[in-house]
């Protein structure tokens, strides 16, 4: 669960196009606009834009405009262009359509004008060569490239964007082919295995020229001091007794999910996390390279459960958990969430044409196709008078996958709405509704936080542990996914110190609480620099301690929607996973101290 500070404003579950807004605080070193503008040319970029008509669209609207209303103003200056010649129209059809204009011109020459749909298939046969071609109910999560962010294969989330793009030939030679060395996309095929998606294995090798350009070019990393020297109050991992490199699990089930026949119901974790207080960390399953080996060395050894989502609900959310819960004798809770598109959007489908054999959405992003992309679609299938043609149906499915577009109507498609989304991520109905949020901010924090019924599903073996309720410590809480997991779970909260950035977030989950009727006690920090030792200390003295640490610190510079600061766990804002380790040490020494005396 990452934070939300209202001055970012780009892209997230992971697992590609997140608004990933989820620092503890602005950094000083750099213009929160600034960054912004960054991650949103990255992002236009990412999606085959050229520079010239991004900077003149941004322009046009102002650094503030909202990435739609970029792309809009792009499609327009497409669709609009002035007629050269009597191919114009034809050639600025399949422009607005996002085809390449060489590629375009080269197939009327070829085929003739007049060819439309001949014109189509071979548009679509050289995408098919050249660009990632969607994998059916496993696109990056962004909630899933977390997921994010994240994380379509726009590749921009954590939760959480995450498309799974599949390249038709086999990975070594794709890898090549994009300018890597065949040694690096060797070494990428062996370090994340050969069933990984041809954007995951070059964010891997992306991710290790960053490291190593680091490296290069800083001496001293401790010179640089983000957020109060929060790299220097690190700790050097302990040495750990698993030196082998994490690999994702395909599929990606961790230790069991309630609708697969294989689980693990034992562990042995190593001695260093079976102290009090039971752990939680979540975060970006898709993370540059040696991430994930860091964070569990950091927590004390302990193997992350890495989960897709999509095996517990309708939609993709690819993460990895570090914690030292018991796994076996976990249940659902009930009613189970539908694992459908059709079934968790009943209204969906008297319109969901069967050519469309979609049955999972992608990772929910926190960045929705615009109003031309969806108007687009419309007037390619109202241009047939039956079933469209094969090159339609491929067209309008790609659209469909990259935007996570559901049907509305005849011939009409729309990107998922703020309530839509409650639902698929597990909260209540109208969770984030109301309050002075906009609809803007309800779709950022949505995109940036738990999958309630997955943690929930994780955290069930608590219940019997707690029957007369539990103390929580919640660290980057968001808009509340582990506190909806505990109260649908019917695990009495009895007392709850939430640790969040955003004032949106934080009311919307004070409106929770008190919308429930919770009985315990509710206390408020805005930031995690606020926690020190004593404050923490002084916390544990008046409330008896914290039973459940949780939390998932900002993914930032770990989804693979980044393109401008994929930097790890070193970059500014994913760097405050370090915070969570320091809290987490102190809450652990404060729990020995006073059952001591």
């Amino acid at each position: 669960m990452v934070q939300n500070d209202d001055s970012a404003e780009w892209n997230t579950d992971d697992d590609l196009y997140f608004e990933i807004d989820n620092f503890q605080s602005s950094p000083k070193s750099s213009s929160p606009l600034v960054t912004s503008l960054d991650h949103m040319f990255a992002t236009l970029v990412d999606m085959g834009f050229s520079d010239d008509m991004i900077a003149r669209a941004i322009q046009e609207n102002g650094p503030n405009a909202e990435t739609s209303a970029i792309i809009d103003t792009i499609s327009k200056y497409s669709m609009n262009c002035e007629p050269s010649s009597s191919k114009s129209k034809t050639i600025d059809h399949f422009l607005a359509m996002g085809f390449d204009e060489e590629k375009i011109i080269k197939a009327i020459h070829k085929l003739g004008e007049e060819n439309m749909e001949e014109i189509a298939n071979a548009l679509l046969s050289s995408e098919a060569d050249t660009s990632p071609m969607m994998k059916e109910e496993d696109n990056m999560d962004w909630s899933d490239s977390d997921d994010e962010m994240k994380y379509s294969d726009l590749l921009s989330s954590d939760d959480e964007k995450d498309q799974d793009s599949l390249y038709s030939c086999n990975p070594l030679s794709s890898l090549v082919k994009m300018g890597f060395s065949e040694l690096e996309a060797s070494l990428a095929i062996e370090r994340c295995g050969d069933s990984v998606s041809i954007a995951d294995l070059a964010d891997f090798i992306c991710a290790a020229h960053i490291a190593r350009e680091f490296d290069e070019f800083h001496i001293d990393p401790e010179e640089q001091k983000p957020r109060q020297d929060i790299k220097k109050r690190r700790k050097e991992p302990r040495p750990s007794a698993n030196n082998q490199p994490l690999h994702l699990p395909n599929p990606m089930i961790g230790f069991g999910v309630p609708n697969e026949a294989v689980f693990i119901t034992h562990r042995s974790l190593p001695a260093l996390a079976r102290a009090p207080p039971y752990f939680y960390y979540e975060n970006v399953a898709c993370a540059p390279t040696g991430v994930w080996e860091t964070i569990s060395s950091h927590l004390y050894d302990v193997l992350p459960d890495f989960v897709d989502s999509k095996f517990i609900c309708a939609a993709a959310r690819k993460r990895g958990y570090v914690h030292n819960l018991p796994i076996s004798n976990r249940y659902q809770i009930q009613p189970a969430p539908k694992l459908t598109i059709q079934e968790a959007l009943s209204h969906t489908r008297k319109w969901w044409p069967a050519w469309d054999t979609r049955t999972k959405l992608n990772c929910i992003l926190t960045v929705h196709a615009s109003a031309q992309t969806t108007k687009r679609i419309r007037l390619e299938l109202e241009a047939h008078t039956g079933e469209p043609s094969e090159a339609t149906k491929r067209y309008v499915i790609e659209q469909c996958r990259r935007w996570n577009l559901v049907w509305v109507g005849k011939n009409k498609v729309a990107p998922l709405d703020a309530d839509e989304i409650e639902s698929l991520l597990g909260f209540p109905k109208y969770h984030t509704r109301g309050g002075g949020i906009s609809n803007t901010d309800r779709l950022k924090s949505l995109g940036n936080s738990f999958q309630v019924d997955t943690v929930a599903y994780h955290l069930s073996v608590l219940k019997p542990l707690f029957p007369d309720g539990i103390s929580v410590l919640s660290l980057f809480t968001g808009i509340g996914g582990g506190e909806v997991a505990l109260h649908h779970l019917k695990i009495p909260m009895k007392t709850v110190v939430s640790v969040e950035i955003s004032e949106g977030n934080r009311n919307i989950l004070r409106d929770f609480w008190d919308q429930t009727n919770q009985r315990g006690e509710f206390i408020e920090f805005e930031d995690v620099q606020d926690l020190t030792r004593d404050k923490i200390v002084e916390l544990m003295k008046r409330f008896g301690g914290f039973d459940l640490v949780i939390g998932g610190s900002p993914c930032n510079n770990l989804a693979g929607g980044n393109r401008v600061s994929r930097s790890g766990l070193e970059g500014e804002q994913s760097s405050l996973f370090f915070e969570f380790c320091r809290i987490l040490e102190v809450v652990r020494e404060t729990t020995m101290e006073m059952r001591r005396s």
